[in-house]
């Protein structure tokens, strides 16, 4: 895995555009002009809250005595469930606007940003190969930056793009996520069945 291929999981797993919706309506009683500086204090949290996990996973793991290719069946499963929900997206609402206050951690950082699948995927590529720490760190620092992007343009892209666009977008992303969480766990259970064998 290169650090590009690495940074395009993570980006398809912290799925900015499906995220748009959900920040808008989170923020829907917050000033408008406190919406950019509470995206970015949520986005450094996630950045903070995924670090973490790239850089305690393996030894959580080690804890847990979770094998690798446990890891990396169980990661397929988590992002083929996340991919099934991006194709094919709830018909209820996309969350409700915070009653009373601005969000602080949750919902925003986690889980929208540093939900359990993009906890799930920093914690299979750390585990592939260890030494390789600085290249992961890079990874998730680009498609942080890049989904950060996204979701702080999010009021400007509604309104150039249109929520149909960006609904199409998302499942775009969803289908390319179902081809990775599926190769992920073919991975993985031949990995098993390599050991056993």
């Amino acid at each position: 895995m290169t650090v590009f291929s690495a940074a395009m999981l993570l980006f398809l797993v912290m799925d900015p555009f499906g995220n748009i919706p959900l920040f808008m309506t989170a923020l829907g009683n917050v000033d408008r002009r406190r919406h950019t500086r509470i995206i970015v204090r949520e986005m450094i949290i996630a950045l903070l809250v995924l670090c973490a996990f790239l850089f305690t996973g393996q030894y959580l793991l080690r804890l847990l005595q979770i094998s690798g290719p446990a890891l990396t069946a169980a990661g397929g499963v988590v992002l083929l469930l996340i991919a099934i929900r991006m194709v094919f997206p709830q018909t209820g609402g996309l969350g409700e606007p915070v009653s009373s206050g601005e969000p602080f951690v949750v919902p925003l950082a986690i889980p929208y940003v540093a939900g359990p699948s993009a906890m799930a995927a920093v914690l299979l590529i750390m585990n592939r190969e260890p030494g390789r720490w600085p290249e992961w760190l890079a990874a998730l620092g680009l498609a942080w930056l890049v989904s950060g992007i996204i979701i702080s343009m999010s009021g400007p892209l509604v309104r150039l793009l249109g929520t149909k666009v960006l609904i199409a977008i998302e499942r775009l992303m969803g289908m390319l996520l179902v081809a990775v969480a599926i190769q992920m766990l073919m991975t993985g259970v031949a990995q098993f069945m390599g050991r056993a064998g």
